[in-house]
């Protein structure tokens, strides 16, 4: 049960809450209010076709000029905006929020000379560099809308986006480089034009000391192109207008093309920099991700920026650049309070430096807090930092589709302007939970039927309509499969595809896709929990659960699991004790079939396990390999440890991309 002190926050919490679900226009209106705008919205909310809540539509503003000149202009010009870090090519920048607004002006300049106009798309094909977020805001203040490609994906996966979003320009970079090569981009990008129906007017190519590209006749240099450029203003958009493009990965078929507004998104960034991460105008907040994600867009590009706070970007790992003690050096170096990342990249650190040697002889007293998100945080990573660092751990969750926190614990409360008395410290975390969804996220779990369960009882998560502002109006040019993705399924609520469950104090607890749900002997289990008990034993790094087919029992839980590199132990000994860690932690039902031990796990680039495509492997079955996965070899590896203990009938598997 909650104790006093948290029974006091959560009453004022519920008023939030209350206030967000029972009036949600003046709610949202007072927010509204937090950010600059050319012209005040006169109707907060509208719905659409589809019955699906639309924000500001009548307001005027453009998140470039909210972002930028509305600082320079409240006197924050010389304060430091951005902070960029790159080890792997030893180097490093900054830029006042005076420099980068000047500078993202002569782009945007850049950019209206190559004849791009508000509505064109453009696509942005680039490393982390300043000049990836720089390119975004510049098509943002044009009211151009812009869709990043993760720079270095392959031409094919590159050509499926030009064909769909049918850019004016590509803004793209020479190369890109990782910790031992580097990656030639103009050649891949060229390749994927030729691929593509669809052809671009122009490409305009930033040129990187570590691999000069060849230009050709559609090709403009971007240093070349900027010393004539012409600053130019921040066009006017109606609050509903398209900023960007961010497709999502399938693993099959076509990427959805998620479609973000201007003014909700600011909105709604500017309230969640105050809410749930407690960021302050002057902070130095790093979000340890990439532009290629949602989490780049909104917390290393807009939302820093729009609080008015300073955004450390990063070109390069949580580990090998140069050792697993690369965040705590970014936290000493450039006095970062929040910290943002995902708990994969901790994994990582945890496994090349269990006992946390390398934060010895670190100065992070700057940090306030640290966050974690794009992968369930495990309480076993959980405990391990909450030992380790002496500030709020926060697990915080959301999608590509939400475009910020549906829940997190809050650290931020007092902020709010109607929030005089509220408390200064986080309500206590519980393990493997989000916490509390945010006001404004009418989060429910429901069954099959569409009827709401117990608590604790787990069923689907959903989210009711009006979903606030921020979220995604839509899929790019595909209203069908947005209907049928996201809304058919419970009409009036929103289905995230997560499953998971509310405790009798509100804890949101996100167990993981629907499809990671398996049924044993008609007992439907969820792989999270048995991945939670596989990852609190010392000498896992990192593990994934999923189902395979078995002939009695419908679906066994199967276990993979990545060691530490400094454990020595029996692993005949280790793979039996995890198969009676899970059995009487869980339960005889939940016995496992198997462990077997991997050096790597099929993961995305944001560190998601690829539990459905191991799933395939599995069952002998075709895959497609998405465009986002970190390391395509990893497959291999899941591959040759299937086959040779036997399982299913992984060695008949085979990638559709060969």
């Amino acid at each position: 049960m909650l104790e006093d002190t948290t029974l006091a926050s959560r009453e004022r919490y519920m008023a939030l809450v209350a206030c967000a679900n029972e009036t949600p226009e003046d709610f949202w209106a007072k927010q509204a209010r937090r950010i600059n705008w050319f012209r005040q919205p006169q109707t907060i909310l509208a719905w659409d076709t589809q019955q699906h809540a639309r924000w500001y539509i009548d307001g005027e503003m453009n998140i470039c000029h909210a972002a930028l000149d509305h600082h320079v202009a409240e006197g924050r010009g010389d304060q430091v905006a951005l902070y960029w870090d790159s080890p792997v090519t030893d180097s490093k920048r900054q830029y006042t929020y005076r420099e980068l607004r000047d500078d993202v002006a002569r782009l945007a300049g850049v950019l209206r000379d190559l004849g791009v106009e508000k509505g064109d798309r453009v696509i942005i094909y680039m490393p982390m560099v300043p000049e990836a977020m720089m390119a975004m805001l510049a098509c943002a203040r044009l009211g151009a809308v812009h869709s990043v490609v993760f720079g270095g994906f392959s031409p094919k996966e590159l050509a499926v986006r030009i064909d769909d979003a049918a850019p004016k320009v590509i803004m793209a970079a020479s190369c890109g480089v990782e910790i031992d090569r580097v990656i030639p981009y103009k050649p891949w990008l060229d390749e994927a034009i030729e691929l593509a129906g669809h052809t671009p007017e122009a490409c305009l190519v930033l040129q990187r000391d570590q691999q000069l590209a060849t230009l050709g006749p559609r090709d403009h240099d971007w240093q070349a192109c900027l010393q004539d450029a012409q600053a130019t203003e921040a066009v006017s958009m109606l609050g509903s207008e398209p900023l960007y493009i961010l497709y999502t990965s399938g693993t099959t078929g076509k990427p959805k093309g998620v479609v973000r507004d201007h003014a909700g998104y600011a909105v709604a960034l500017h309230y969640s920099m105050e809410i749930l991460y407690g960021v302050r105008p002057g902070d130095i907040f790093m979000a340890a991700s990439d532009i290629g994600w949602v989490v780049g867009h909104s917390y290393i590009v807009y939302g820093p920026l729009l609080i008015g706070a300073t955004a450390v970007m990063y070109e390069g790992k949580p580990v090998k650049t140069p050792d697993a003690g690369a965040f705590w050096r970014l936290i000493e170096e450039y006095r970062i309070s929040c910290f943002f990342s995902a708990p994969t990249a901790f994994r990582a650190i945890k496994k090349e430096d269990p006992e946390a040697s390398l934060i010895g002889g670190r100065d992070i007293s700057s940090l306030r807090s640290l966050f974690l998100a794009g992968e369930r945080l495990d309480p076993p990573t959980y405990h391990w930092l909450n030992d380790l660092l002496p500030v709020p751990i926060v697990d915080h969750w959301w999608q590509t589709e939400t475009g910020w926190p549906v829940a997190g614990n809050l650290l931020g409360l007092d902020m709010l302007e109607d929030a005089q008395t509220l408390p200064h410290v986080p309500v206590p975390a519980r393990a493997g939970s989000a916490t509390w969804p945010l006001p404004g996220f009418n989060v429910q779990i429901l069954d099959g039927m569409g009827d709401q369960v117990a608590a604790g009882e787990q069923g689907n998560v959903v989210i009711q309509q009006p979903l606030p502002p921020g979220c995604l109006t839509g899929l790019y040019q595909d209203a069908a499969r947005f209907q049928s993705a996201y809304l058919a399924a419970y009409p009036g609520y929103y289905l995230t595809g997560d499953g998971g469950y509310l405790d009798e104090d509100g804890y949101l607890f996100v167990m993981g896709r629907i499809d990671d749900v398996i049924n044993v002997a008609g007992h439907r289990l969820s792989t999270g929990e048995m991945e939670q008990v596989l990852g609190a034993h010392p000498a896992i790094a990192e593990c994934a659960v999923i189902g395979i087919e078995d002939s009695l029992k419908g679906e066994m839980p199967l276990g993979l699991v990545i060691i530490k590199d400094d454990w020595t132990g029996d692993e005949k000994v280790l793979r039996q004790m995890l198969r009676e860690r899970v059995r009487d932690s869980i339960g005889a039902i939940a016995s496992l079939k198997d462990v077997l031990i991997v050096e790597r796990l099929p993961k995305t680039r944001s560190g998601k396990i690829l539990r459905k495509m191991i799933r395939q492997i599995a069952a002998g079955e075709q895959y497609q390999v998405p465009s986002t996965i970190d390391d395509p070899s990893s497959l291999e590896d899941v591959r040759e440890a299937l086959s040779d203990a036997g399982i299913g009938r992984a060695e008949q598997a085979r990638c559709a991309n060969e």
